[in-house]
C-alpha cells in the first residue's frame, strides 16, 4: 500500500463521547498515529459507556449505544465493548495516565514534546484544571498544533457551559426546526449532528494547519466552537429572519415548494421517501404510478399548485406505495429520474449492495468483542485508500509502546507507573 498521507504525524486525542473522538478517526483513517489519552481513574459518561461496569440486566435496559455489546453481555472489560464507543476508536492506539499527579504531568509533557497535534473538545475549565493549555504546549514544542471543540466557545458567557449534542442543536434552533406541525419540541429526538459536523469539520482544520506548518514551520491553535459549526447547517432560516423577519418551524419531511415526503410501504414499519422537485419529478412519478386520472388534473398542474394541495397528493401517492416493497419504489423511480431512497434500518443497511459494493463497511477484530462490520471511511481516494487496519482500541492497550519505546522509561521505571496507578487496562475499582 501507498504511504498514507498522515503517517509520520503523532496526534494525542483527549476526545470525549463522539466530536472529538470521530474527529480523531479521521486522522487516524488517513495514517496519522492517534494515542488516546486517558485515566484509569476517571470514567466519563457517554465515552465508554454509561457506566464502566454494568450487569447483564442493566445492558438489556441500556439504549443501542451505550448497551449493545455482544450478546448484551458486559465482558470482561465491558468499558472496550461500547458500540458509542468502537464505532470512531478504530486504528487508534490507547494510553493511561494520571494527570492530577505529578508523575502523570511529566509523562504528558514528554509526549507533548514528541507530537505534533492535539484534540480535544472538553468544556474550557476541563483543560485548564489539568493544566493543559496552548501556551504551556507551544513552551514544550512550539510547532505543536492544539484543536479546541468546546460547546461553544472558550471565551464569553458560554466558554464553561456543560453540553452534548442535545443541547447544542437546541441553543442554534435546530431543535425546533425538526418535527411534524402538530408536534411541539417534547417530541423532538435528539440526531446529534453536531458532534458529526464538527468531527468532520475539526479534522479539516487540522489538515489546513499541517498544511500550513509545512508551508512556514509554525504551529497553531484552532478553536472550533460547536455550535457556531452548526449554524450553516440551517443557514437559510438565519437568512430568512435577516431579510424577512420570520421565524421558520416545523414542517415535517416536507420542504418548501417541493412535494416531498416519508411514505408507507407494504410490510411492517417500512417506509420510502420522495421528493418532487420540478415538472420533470412531477412527470416521472406519474409515470411510474402508471398515470393514474387524479394526476392529470389542472390543481397538480405546476409547483406552486401542487404544493398547495400536498395533503391531497400525500393521500394518493400513499395509496400506490403501500402495495410496493420499499426498493422496488426506488427503482421505478429512480429509472424515471425522480429523487427516491428506502427508509432502512441496520439490518438493511449491512444487506445493501450498493454499501456491499463500495466496502461501506469493513471487518475489525478485538480482543474483547471478536470481529465484527465497523462503518469505514466516507471517502475513497484512488492511490491512498484509507482502511481500517486495526480494530477498536482498548482501554490502555499501549502503554508499553508509549511510556517505554516513544518515550523511553526503562522497565523498572514502567513497573512503578504501573504500581501507581498510571498505567494498565482496568478502571481502578473505586470507579463508578
Amino acid at each position: 500500500m501507498s504511504k498514507l498521507p498522515l503517517q509520520g504525524i503523532r496526534v494525542l486525542e483527549f476526545g470525549v463521547v463522539w466530536a472529538g473522538p470521530y474527529c480523531a478517526a479521521f486522522l487516524a483513517g488517513l495514517g496519522a498515529e492517534v494515542i488516546k489519552v486517558e485515566s484509569l481513574k476517571v470514567f466519563i459518561p457517554m465515552t465508554r459507556g454509561q457506566i464502566p461496569r454494568p450487569t447483564e440486566e442493566m445492558l438489556k435496559e441500556l439504549p443501542p449505544g451505550v448497551g449493545a455489546t455482544p450478546g448484551r453481555v458486559p465482558g470482561q472489560r465491558p468499558w472496550n465493548c461500547m458500540p458509542l464507543f468502537n464505532a470512531h476508536a478504530s486504528n487508534k492506539l490507547g494510553m493511561t495516565v494520571d494527570l492530577m499527579q505529578p508523575k502523570g504531568k511529566n509523562a504528558l509533557q514528554r509526549l507533548i514534546a514528541v507530537s505534533d497535534v492535539i484534540v480535544e473538545n472538553n468544556p474550557t475549565e476541563t483543560m485548564e484544571k489539568l493544566g493543559i493549555s496552548y501556551e504551556m504546549l507551544r513552551q514544550l514544542n512550539p510547532a505543536i498544533i492544539m484543536l479546541r471543540m468546546p460547546a461553544y466557545a472558550n471565551e464569553g458567557p458560554y466558554e464553561n457551559h456543560r453540553s452534548f449534542g442535545f443541547h447544542i442543536e437546541g441553543v442554534i434552533g435546530h431543535s425546533l426546526l425538526r418535527g411534524y406541525e402538530d408536534m411541539d419540541p417534547s417530541a423532538t429526538t435528539s440526531v446529534l449532528m453536531g458532534d458529526a459536523a464538527s468531527g468532520t469539520h475539526g479534522a479539516f482544520a487540522v489538515l489546513a494547519a499541517l498544511h500550513h506548518r509545512r508551508r512556514t514551520g509554525k504551529g497553531q491553535l484552532i478553536e472550533l466552537s460547536q455550535a457556531e459549526n452548526l449554524v450553516p447547517f440551517v443557514g437559510e432560516a438565519f437568512m430568512d429572519y435577516s431579510m424577512n423577519g420570520r421565524i421558520q418551524s416545523t414542517i415535517g419531511n416536507r420542504h418548501p415548494l417541493t412535494v416531498q415526503g416519508c411514505y408507507p410501504c407494504r410490510g411492517d414499519d417500512r417506509w420510502v421517501c420522495i421528493t418532487i422537485k420540478d415538472d420533470d419529478a412531477w412527470s416521472g412519478l406519474c409515470k411510474a404510478m402508471g398515470n393514474p386520472a387524479w394526476s392529470q388534473e389542472g390543481k397538480f398542474s405546476d409547483l406552486v399548485e401542487r404544493y398547495r394541495h400536498h395533503d391531497e397528493i400525500d393521500e394518493m401517492i400513499s395509496l400506490w406505495t403501500k402495495s410496493l416493497e420499499p426498493r422496488e419504489i426506488m427503482l421505478l423511480l429512480q429509472d424515471e429520474g425522480v429523487a427516491a431512497g428506502p427508509v432502512m434500518d441496520q439490518r438493511d443497511a449491512f444487506a445493501d449492495p450498493h454499501l456491499i459494493q463500495r466496502g461501506a463497511f469493513e471487518e475489525a477484530f478485538q480482543q474483547d468483542t471478536g470481529t465484527h462490520l465497523y462503518p469505514g471511511a466516507p471517502y475513497k481516494m484512488s492511490e491512498t485508500p484509507p482502511k481500517i487496519r486495526r480494530g477498536p482500541v482498548r482501554l490502555g492497550e499501549d502503554n508499553r509502546y508509549v511510556y517505554q519505546e516513544l518515550l523511553g522509561y526503562t522497565p523498572e521505571e514502567y513497573a512503578i507507573l504501573e504500581e501507581e496507578g498510571h498505567i494498565g487496562m482496568e478502571y481502578h475499582p473505586d470507579v463508578k
